[in-house]
């Protein structure tokens, strides 16, 4: 079952030329992989082109054993991790028309160096736009001296936001673009401006909480959210409202109020970690299975939005895959198989996209998640060219890169792909080594295609070779299952074949070990 090379021999097309009897047929196109081999890529499932169910079966060694059963999830497991994604909403579910204000640092450590003030507006506003029934209605850049004091914005600037706000009465919420209101700031806020104050923080975690797909993806969300509660406790206990809280004890039991509830937090936490480390488990023992097999993992990575998950599907031809035109509408890491041009399969990662200024435990919720990358043997940065701010983001995601410690090699050998050229008449890229494209209307992906056969082939030494084998032996089957078989030139009076694959030096150590000249 986890032998997907099994269903490139059963399936893949072999051309034939039998000396004086003709030129080879045409190539018929390519197989769809097996749905039974799927599930040796992750939680997230490996996605065929066209679907699962269409491919053909797998011959050979294809039942699971020993460590690669998968063990069925115990019923008190799920119904615990059942119980831990049960959370309050973060924010209103109904129509929020919003104030957008953004508080701009002009001198200080605070002062972002890499960035202006109207792609912050432009990145936070298109946040709001991700959520269903919210619109903008007002923007601010509002310049403070005070990014750490207690309400940011000093009393002359908080009198004018107030007067400004509680005179229009189209606002109903406000969203400041800062990536983390302490409890008692917003609550000010709020008391002095009569509508609900949001932070960057809740906005991103709340879009993420709605697209986690998988179980995985829906616990980080839930470990990222612990922060957040942890400041609502300390803030509801500091004010005791005279029902059991602030210092006084619960039923005798020995622990205040405050006490108890963060005993609760830290077990929620623990409980959520270790939901997680089984998870990740699973993750390991298929990412060795992946790596028995030896298909090369291609990694794709870039800015939110930028078309990793279009660019993916354009590489493979999975109707399945269904890009979203909205920040962060890939959280799940998801692996989609696909051909190279020397019929080599190759897995894609897609990957949750990257964000400047993403709140840190997001990030560290997620950093597993990102596992796959640096277990990959290329990285794809794909970019959105038409961005205004194009450059800005291709810094913030190569320094999330390199915060990741990925080795030095796949960095150093990572392909850049330039994204939606297609909106850029005669764009051609200033870096030579790039690859411009349209994944949207296939533009520029025969190139693409070859860049990253080259490229696999040097990361994995894989090497296109011409080998004679004996027809009467088993090496030609050995050759299906072990390697890519591009070409089989048939010599019958010799009883031979001259078979040209794509084999990488394992693969081929292990052919000669099996079958010495």
């Amino acid at each position: 079952m986890w032998a997907l090379r099994a269903a490139v021999r059963s399936g893949a097309w072999v051309s034939r030329v039998v000396r004086g009897r003709g030129a080879p047929r045409a190539a018929p196109s390519l197989p769809a992989l097996p749905d039974r081999a799927l599930a040796a890529f992750g939680p997230g499932g490996l996605k065929g082109p066209g679907g699962g169910g269409r491919g053909p079966r797998a011959d050979g060694p294809s039942s699971r054993t020993g460590e690669e059963e998968e063990e069925p999830e115990d019923a008190e497991e799920k119904e615990e991790e059942e119980e831990l994604l049960r959370r309050d909403p973060l924010l209103p579910a109904e129509t929020q028309r919003v104030c957008l204000i953004h508080p701009e640092v002009k001198r200080g450590p605070r002062k972002q160096q890499l960035t202006g003030a109207e792609w912050q507006v432009a990145e936070a506003e298109a946040l709001v736009h991700t959520l269903d029934g919210w619109s903008v209605v007002e923007r601010m850049v509002v310049p403070t001296k005070t990014p750490d004091g207690k309400l940011i914005f000093g009393k002359g600037t908080l009198e004018h936001l107030t007067e400004k706000i509680r005179g229009s009465p189209e606002i109903t919420a406000v969203f400041l673009n800062v990536e983390r209101l302490a409890t008692p700031t917003k609550k000010e806020l709020e008391a002095s401006w009569g509508v609900p104050v949001f932070d960057r923080f809740t906005v991103v975690l709340h879009i993420f909480r709605c697209n986690a797909r998988t179980k995985e993806a829906r616990l980080q969300v839930a470990l990222a959210e612990l922060p957040l509660l942890r400041s609502h406790l300390k803030s509801s206990t500091a004010h005791p409202d005279g029902q059991g809280r602030g210092s006084r004890y619960i039923m005798g039991s020995g622990e205040s109020f405050m006490q108890v509830q963060q005993r609760l937090l830290k077990e929620k936490e623990m409980k959520i970690r270790k939901a997680l480390e089984r998870l990740r488990q699973k993750r390991r023992l298929l990412g060795r299975q992946r790596r028995r097999q030896e298909f090369p993992v291609i990694a794709v990575v870039g800015y939110t939005n930028c078309g990793k998950t279009t660019l993916i599907k354009a590489l493979t031809g999975d109707d399945t895959v269904q890009p979203r035109d909205q920040l962060f509408a890939t959280l799940d890491v998801t692996a989609h198989a696909g051909w190279l041009p020397s019929r080599m399969a190759v897995i894609y990662m897609d990957t949750i996209g990257f964000l400047s200024q993403l709140p840190h435990s997001l990030i560290d919720s997620f950093s597993a998640t990102l596992e796959d990358v640096a277990r990959s043997d290329l990285i794809v940065h794909v970019r959105d060219v038409t961005h205004p701010e194009t450059e800005l983001q291709k810094a913030s995601v190569l320094s999330s890169l390199h915060g990741l410690r990925l080795p030095a090699p796949l960095l150093d050998s990572m392909l850049e792909v330039h994204n939606k050229t297609d909106l850029v008449p005669g764009y051609s890229p200033a870096e030579p080594q790039a690859v411009a494209v349209s994944a949207l209307l296939g533009h520029g992906l025969p190139e693409l295609k070859a860049r990253l056969e080259d490229a696999i082939r040097r990361a994995t030494g894989r090497q296109v070779l011409t080998l004679r084998v004996r027809l009467a032996g088993t090496q030609l089957s050995w050759l299906h299952r072990e390697a890519t078989v591009q070409d089989v030139d048939v010599i019958p009076e010799a009883g031979v074949a001259d078979v040209t694959v794509v084999i990488s030096k394992s693969a081929y150590g292990k052919f000669r070990k099996l079958f010495p000249e």
